[in-house]
């Protein structure tokens, strides 16, 4: 048995929404998806984000377990866009504000989620 199911990773993605709103994620490959893309990540050499034991783990299960501690977050192709603006403003920043530096380095880090397919 897969620990934690689909039904609870939906649960924990789908959390913060609003009644009334639409899920973040409304189907278990919108679960494949975001945690295959992590996985691949992870193993071109990503980072795994605040998992113990994350070199005994299997890439997958690690980006399961991002994905159930809110560490990885699902964002829709309009809050990537966003963020995206906002890391390009940020960028074009860089030479004339010394702590640019600073504020692109934060944006960039909350960018690095996985966007709902």
């Amino acid at each position: 048995m897969i620990h934690p199911s689909y039904v609870e990773l939906m649960k924990k993605v789908n959390q913060d929404v609003v009644v009334g709103e639409e899920p973040v994620v409304n189907s278990r490959y919108s679960i494949v998806c975001a945690t295959a893309k992590r996985a691949r990540e992870i193993i071109d050499g990503a980072e795994p984000m605040n998992i113990e034991n994350a070199d005994k783990k299997k890439a997958l299960s690690i980006a399961v377990e991002e994905l159930y501690n809110g560490d990885l977050k699902i964002l829709s192709e309009e809050e990537v866009e966003e963020k995206n603006k906002k890391l390009q403003e940020l960028k074009e920043d860089l030479s004339t504000d010394k702590y640019a530096y600073e504020k692109y380095i934060n944006t960039e880090k909350e960018t690095e989620a996985v966007v709902e397919e």
